[in-house]
């Protein structure tokens, strides 16, 4: 006997809606192999559990599904992890949020050294810089027009948040001016 969900009733799954729903995703998504496979496999839950279906039965075909895509060039972990690192970075997360956020996205831990590299490669100081980021678009520290003493202890806190060192919070949201900033930012 089936179960029904409230709405709408998820179709059986096939090949064909496995992948038509995999590249719908990836059109609208950038993922890593290991993120599209725990869609497709929540997917693949729902429909199991309406249709009375055992869903291992279709994991073989998601993994066969990720894999062809891994082959052709569709999924690909390390551009992944090379271009959602580098949009991390200029919203001013840490490294280990980085990290952290491509790790829970499923992406290999080489993979994740490899794209912090790239960025290590393209800027000075690293954390310094995506620290500068976080503050500049949260307006915080140098970037705060008025009542700048008061709120530092919330303006270390933001930083402290988002997992920055103690030192480095400090450096940012007591630099003199954004000059002074910019200046040690460019090594000069």
């Amino acid at each position: 006997m089936a179960i029904r969900l409230k709405g709408r009733t998820p179709r059986k799954i096939t090949p064909n809606s496995l992948e038509t729903a995999a590249h719908f995703y990836l059109q609208r998504y950038a993922t890593s192999a290991a993120n599209l496979r725990r869609v497709l496999m929540r997917r693949v839950q729902r429909a199991a559990y309406t249709h009375d279906n055992d869903p291992l039965d279709s994991a073989a075909l998601v993994e066969a599904l990720v894999d062809r895509f891994v082959r052709s060039g569709m999924l690909d972990d390390r551009a992944y992890a090379e271009g959602r690192a580098a949009s991390l970075h200029r919203r001013g997360i840490s490294r280990h949020g980085i990290t952290a956020r491509l790790t829970a996205k499923g992406v290999a831990l080489e993979d994740v050294d490899a794209a912090l590299s790239q960025l290590r490669d393209a800027h000075a100081d690293l954390d310094l810089d995506a620290a500068c980021n976080y503050a500049r678009r949260r307006r915080i520290g140098p970037w705060r027009l008025k009542e700048r003493a008061e709120r530092r202890e919330r303006d270390l806190a933001a930083l402290a948040r988002q997992g920055f060192s103690y030192e480095l919070a400090i450096r940012v949201i007591d630099a003199k001016d954004i000059a002074t900033l910019e200046a040690e930012l460019n090594g000069k």
